[in-house]
Parts: C-alpha cells; structure tokens; sequence
C-alpha cells in the first residue's frame, strides 16, 4: 500500500489550517498593503517546487506557495474583517517598500 497521498493530504491540511493564522496575524501586523509580496513569494514558491526531485518536498513547497496566493487575496477581507471588530486591529501597521503605489492598485480576490 502507498501512504505517500494520505500523509501528503494530511500535512497539506495542516498548512492550510496555517494560512488562516498568518493572516490574521500578518494583516494585524503588517496590514494588506503587502499583499503584492506575498503574492509574488507564492508564484516563487509554486513555480519552485515544479524544479524539486523529492516528491515530499516538492509538495510541501507547493502547498506552502499556494497557500502564500491564497492568504495575499484574503489580505482586504482580513482588513475589513479587524476594522468590524470582529478581529483585533491594530493602528500602527508596518508599510512595505511601495506603499503609495501598491495603494492604487485593486486588491486581487479569488
């Protein structure tokens, strides 16, 4: 028997149940202006594993970048999210490289 697609499904799950903690934490923190940078590390991160002979290892590194694409679209809502109240917000955020420009672009949403 081939445990290879339970085990990988499984820790799959478990970098999805990740994602929704990091952006919480990363939209409080960073706020979603980021969205850009995260969205690139996770194209990086996907197009990477493409490369990786150890098939554990390129799945982890995919499921991690796509899970990096997925948590860049959710930024905005994460944001609208905290300014309800129905998660903490926090004031001061730390703006990346680009602020005024990434401000103009529209949010991406899946």
């Amino acid at each position: 028997m081939n445990f290879f697609g339970i085990f990988i499904g499984i820790a799959t799950l478990f970098v999805i149940g990740l994602g929704f903690v990091w952006v919480i934490r990363g939209e409080r923190y960073f706020g979603y202006l980021w969205w850009p940078y995260v969205m690139g590390l996770g194209i990086l991160l996907v197009v990477g594993s493409l490369f990786l002979a150890n098939d554990w290892a390129s799945g982890m590194v995919g499921a991690i970048g796509a899970s990096l694409v997925w948590g860049s679209t959710e930024f905005k809502e994460q944001a609208v999210r905290a300014e309800l109240g129905w998660f903490p917000f926090r004031e001061k955020k730390i703006l990346p490289p680009g602020a005024g420009t990434i401000k103009k672009w529209p949010a991406p949403h899946l």
